[in-house]
């Protein structure tokens, strides 16, 4: 099968990434240098720091060039490419590419990349930024397979879990390195200190949990933050672990959507969804 070209290496970009890389498609992955993804053990960006990362069986390697990830991209086998740009898309000539960046905003991806572009979540309209646009907001819409307009604009607020919606995130209360206490996976309750914020002239800021639970996600100890940036997140759901690991029930219906468009685009079948889409509509 013919590779796919993925921007983007985040937990809901690594769902695609493993359904594609099962389905038999050879996967690259185009990251930037220092990924913020918090949901680093279900996230195939770790691949940048560790030069491989394994999720749920299927390993995640580091290329160091355009050709060599040509060469290594395997089915079961993605590979990841440090590219935020996507300027080595000259060389990787994709038949496919989907941008799942999840930036909340388009970071450079237009129609014409390659013959069929895939953009996830909002900040893109189907027919000019992408052939299509896959709905990511949680609800009877998440999945919905958007050949003209726009998926729903981003709330700023996160899915609820067990009544909690943007307590289950923390932000960095100031700019600086941060100092890990309570990794991902370490159940914490409500005001525990779980990492401080060292600044410049070596003061420390506490950071404490928001809510009683699981941290399921947290940047890496010594990580550069910014004054707001997303750097935790707690699952309230103490007895689910193994969510820390695995890729989510929104991650797999997304990628169940992009697998749907490729499967149509080799079998010449596209007019067939974006018809169903004029007739939902």
């Amino acid at each position: 099968m013919f590779p796919v070209v993925v921007r983007g290496g985040g937990d809901l970009a690594t769902g695609t990434i493993l359904h594609l890389s099962c389905a038999g498609y050879p996967v690259i992955v185009l990251e930037s240098s220092l990924p913020t993804a918090i949901r680093r053990e279900a996230a195939f960006s770790e691949a940048v720091y560790k030069n491989i990362k394994t999720i749920e069986g299927i390993s995640c390697v580091k290329a160091g060039t355009a050709e060599e990830a040509l060469s290594e991209a395997k089915p079961g086998r993605p590979v990841m490419l440090v590219d935020e740009n996507a300027s080595s898309l000259k060389t990787l000539k994709p038949e496919v590419l989907v941008d799942a960046i999840m930036a909340k905003r388009n970071c450079g991806t237009k129609c014409g990349m390659a013959p069929l572009v895939i953009a996830l979540g909002p900040g893109f309209k189907a027919g000019r930024d992408a052939d299509f646009v896959i709905e990511t907001k949680r609800g009877h819409r998440l999945g919905r397979i958007i050949s003209d307009g726009c998926a729903a604009p981003n709330t700023g607020i996160p899915g609820m879990i067990e009544g909690h919606g943007a307590d289950r995130v923390i932000h960095a209360p100031e700019g600086g390195c941060l100092s890990v206490l309570c990794g991902i996976g370490s159940a914490v309750r409500k005001g525990d200190l779980v990492a401080e914020v060292v600044s410049a002239d070596g003061k420390k800021v506490p950071v404490y949990a928001s809510l009683s639970g699981v941290i399921r996600g947290m940047l890496p100890d010594g990580f550069g933050v910014t004054a707001g940036l997303k750097m935790a997140d707690i699952d309230p759901r103490l007895s689910e672990l193994e969510n820390c690991r695995t890729v989510s029930d929104k991650a797999r219906c997304i990628a169940g959507s992009v697998l749907t468009l490729i499967s149509a685009y080799e079998h010449h079948c596209l007019d067939l969804l974006r018809n169903a889409e004029e007739r939902r509509e």
